[in-house]
């Protein structure tokens, strides 16, 4: 590589295509921009547009500088433009011309740019053509392993492919360590200047959508729907649900026997975060109710999308919730921003089924703890 053979370079398209797994089309690209860096090197300056075209049956390579055409006795750059005296027959005022030249030889300088540019970008390529085998699986979750932990980033290791997780997509209170083995819900693809990447995440509504849907099966029949999540990771999500057949208790199916599927759910996500399931209305007021569980609440007022919820005074904190949580996340559910006020009224009590009633005790014992 250091002589930058052309021949051989032009022989070894069809390898390294096979050998990476990328079209050969886009190693020839590879090659003509390290080409066209190598020539740039030898032969003008950064800011010169120059392309190359390599013949793979040759091994021979031009390459084309563009200029802009400019007017006449005017200060101008030579490397980015051209006077249109001298631009040729036929060319106007802002036409893109390019100038051809033949490719010969390279000095040792050039040949080493040539080869950082083949290896970067074939680097690039290959982790673009991973990426791109990886959006089919958008939406849904993986198992990887952490293969590194920054300040603000955790990065894993996929398999085919890596990923990174940022602070804002990580479960707070969650400790991460290398070599762990983590699922991880791949969140999208993030493409810059500086190449693609997968964004992971755990700290997610639809992380936690995903898991309930793995240990639901009803949610893929139809009997029961996900109409609404509201997560702060680490704390707290309330998840509102629906039943399209009559009887079923949506609440309780998600809950699962002796709450056997909640707790697989928070067996992922770690015991410190609480999940409130509550039963969602097309009715804003039981909605707003239901959301504020386990508070109980004695009236609800609704003016556009704001709602005043009234509630006893031994019921306030727990409406409110620990920094304002529980308000918190029940606005963000039901898209009402909420507003607690004290009524002396005596609160309604609310239906519980079985496995509500065990949850809230569940929830009161550890609170007393």
């Amino acid at each position: 590589m250091e002589n930058l053979d052309l021949k051989q370079m032009s022989a070894m398209v069809d390898i390294i295509a096979e050998e990476k797994g990328l079209p050969k089309e886009t190693v020839l690209d590879v090659i003509e921009q390290a080409i066209a860096a190598a020539w740039r090197k030898d032969n003008g300056d950064r800011e010169m547009n120059v392309r190359a075209v390599l013949n793979t049956k040759n091994g021979e390579a031009d390459v084309f500088v563009a200029r802009e055409v400019i007017e006449d006795d005017v200060a101008y750059n030579p490397s980015t433009e051209i006077p249109l005296k001298e631009a040729g027959k036929g060319a106007k005022l802002g036409d893109v011309v390019e100038e051809k030249f033949k490719v010969t030889t390279f000095g040792r300088v050039a040949a080493m740019t040539a080869k950082q540019v083949v290896v970067q970008r074939l680097r690039e390529a290959e982790n673009d053509a991973v990426l791109t085998a990886f959006e089919d699986k958008i939406g849904t979750v993986v198992t990887g392993t952490v293969s590194r932990v920054e300040s603000r980033i955790v990065r894993v290791d996929l398999g085919r492919a890596n990923g990174i997780m940022p602070r804002s997509e990580q479960i707070d209170g969650e400790y991460y360590t290398v070599g762990s083995r983590i699922k991880v819900f791949i969140k999208g693809v993030e493409r810059s200047e500086r190449g693609a990447q997968l964004i992971l995440s755990r700290g997610s509504a639809e992380f936690i959508e995903y898991l309930f849907r793995q240990e639901v099966p009803e949610i893929e029949n139809g009997t029961v729907e996900i109409r609404g999540i509201a997560r702060e990771a680490g704390r707290r999500t309330k998840i509102a649900v629906m039943s399209t057949v009559p009887g079923v208790d949506p609440v309780g199916t998600f809950v699962g026997g002796r709450g056997i599927r909640v707790q697989a759910v928070m067996n992922e996500i770690g015991d410190r975060e609480k999940i409130d399931i509550i039963n969602w209305s097309d009715n804003a007021s039981e909605y707003i109710r239901e959301a504020l569980s386990p508070a109980e609440v004695i009236k609800v007022e609704i003016d556009g999308k704001k709602a005043k919820v009234y509630v006893s005074e031994d019921q306030q904190s727990i409406a409110i919730g620990k920094q304002g949580q529980n308000v918190r996340l029940a606005s963000k559910l039901t898209g009402f921003d909420i507003d607690i006020e004290l009524s002396k009224a005596p609160a309604k009590k609310k239906k519980q089924n079985v496995e509500d009633s065990l949850l809230s005790a569940l929830e009161e014992a550890e609170e007393d703890e």
